[in-house]
């Protein structure tokens, strides 16, 4: 006898949130999707395409959408959050009675809150009131855009309930798409919290014409301060030597594809922050998170010079060519 079919609800209709539905549906599950404009919600039903932003795209015929959260949520085995983490903690007070009582949340938002400082999943469990259990993180080196094209990809599921995280796992195995499982939420969410930052100081060296030594630098040294910062918060090191970590930081950082590379090669090139949010497009969560990554970091006494640079950089307090000179004049020191 065949098991009944998954039925996942992904919130909401954005670039990752479409691929994301397509994984799901591509892996045999039901899916819904939610959008908050009708137009999407409509173009996804009708001509099964998003017209905002895949309209070259079809999208498998178990892929529907709703601009009703509770029609969404009936029955929902998954809900798939992926919207700004600057926005979850309002919108999930919004969508949480309609949550059901075993519906796993899983969090696919790669930011720090900046009031608070929590993780998405803290957030998650504290607004929805689930139990941790019940939350899982999907993270690794995942472009949109390539997935939508069926290019091969993989991430890590993450959840302190194993049988949870297999779950999820088979419900989005595909042909393209592999997905790991691991308990270290704390390393996998914060693999994809700080490479945002990371990518934003790579894009800034490809702007200013830096070369590939110092996006390397930047990579390598990117990894190190997030290492120091997951094992201080308890992650293991080598969630951050995996997928969510190391993997998802070169996409990042190196994809014409990544918002945060593309944003910070804005900056590089001399545009405003107004200026470069407008030809990004998309929300940038490492513009976003740089200050409550800087701050967790200050509060657990790590040390974490990019970010730090960073941060300074976007609330105008360094030139670009002062942040090159404060990266690269810091007093010499063993590797290790």
């Amino acid at each position: 006898m065949s098991q009944p079919r998954a039925r996942a609800a992904v919130f909401s209709a954005g670039s990752w949130g479409t691929a994301a539905a397509k994984i799901l549906a591509d892996a045999g599950s039901d899916v819904i999707v939610h959008a908050r404009r009708s137009e999407v919600a409509d173009g996804i039903n009708t001509r099964r395409r998003n017209p905002s932003y895949f309209p070259d795209v079809d999208l498998p015929a178990s892929l529907t959408a709703t601009t009703d959260p509770a029609a969404a949520l009936d029955g929902a085995d998954y809900l798939v959050l992926s919207i700004p983490a600057q926005t979850l903690r309002a919108n999930l007070a919004a969508w949480a009675p309609h949550i059901g009582p075993d519906t796993v949340v899983v969090s696919l938002m790669k930011g720090i809150e900046r009031d608070t400082g929590l993780r998405a999943s803290q957030v998650i469990a504290e607004v929805a009131g689930v139990s941790t259990n019940r939350v899982a993180v999907l993270s690794g080196p995942n472009l949109a855009r390539e997935i939508m094209a069926d290019q091969p990809a993989a991430a890590t599921v993450a959840c302190p309930d194993e049988d949870a995280a297999r779950r999820f796992q088979a419900a989005c195995h595909t042909r393209y798409f592999r997905p790991y499982t691991s308990t270290d939420v704390i390393g996998c969410e914060l693999g994809g919290a700080v490479k945002n930052v990371i990518a934003l100081a790579t894009g800034i060296a490809c702007g200013m014409g830096l070369g590939d030594n110092a996006t390397a630098l930047l990579i390598t040294r990117g990894l190190a301060e997030t290492t120091r910062l997951g094992t201080a918060l308890g992650a293991d090191p080598a969630t951050l030597a995996g997928l969510s970590g190391i993997g998802d930081m070169v996409a990042t950082c190196t994809s014409p594809l990544s918002r945060n590379r593309t944003f910070g090669a804005h900056l590089g090139q001399g545009m405003t922050l107004d200026e470069a949010a407008a030809a990004t497009r998309q929300t940038t969560e490492g513009v976003k998170s740089a200050e409550a990554i800087l701050a967790l970091a200050r509060f657990h006494h790590v040390e974490m010079p990019i970010t730090e640079v960073i941060s300074a950089l976007l609330h105008g307090d360094v030139t670009l060519d002062e942040a090159a000179a404060a990266l690269m004049q810091r007093p010499a020191k063993p590797e290790r």
